[in-house]
């Protein structure tokens, strides 16, 4: 990243981005979220420090724990799927993506999971320039 920003603008850049995420440790360990009272996939705070796998639906552990393992072993660094879900009485299609955070040498830090409804996207059409 070019130029440092403080905790405070950090925190409102994180709120601030139309998606919600989560960050997972090298040791699969829940570090932090954002967008808590407005997610999709809600998590309880009890599950901060404690193992991503608390997180996901047993159902779906058989997919996420490999994706994990891959990243960690340097074979994967992203993953992405999608899902139609009903929200509010609204069928809503999400995006899902699991990026690898690695640092300058390549080591594995983490994961980053990233959920983004896409409806909106998905109705646009034509251009809207800037100020239209």
């Amino acid at each position: 990243m070019i130029g440092e920003l403080g905790k405070e603008m950090l925190d409102v850049l994180l709120e601030t981005l139309p998606l919600e995420f989560s960050l997972v440790n090298a040791d699969n360990k829940v570090l932090a979220w954002n967008k808590h009272e407005t997610r999709v996939f809600k998590r309880p705070e009890a599950v901060l420090g404690k193992d991503v796998r608390d997180c996901h639906p047993r159902k779906s552990l058989h997919k996420v724990e490999p994706i994990i393992n891959e990243m960690r072993a340097g074979t994967r660094d992203k993953a992405e799927f999608w899902i139609d879900l009903e929200i509010g009485g609204k069928k809503e299609k999400i995006l899902i993506q699991y990026f690898a955070l690695r640092d300058a040498g390549g080591g594995y830090l983490g994961c980053l999971e990233a959920s983004q409804m896409l409806g909106h996207i998905q109705s646009l059409q034509g251009e809207k320039r800037l100020l239209d």
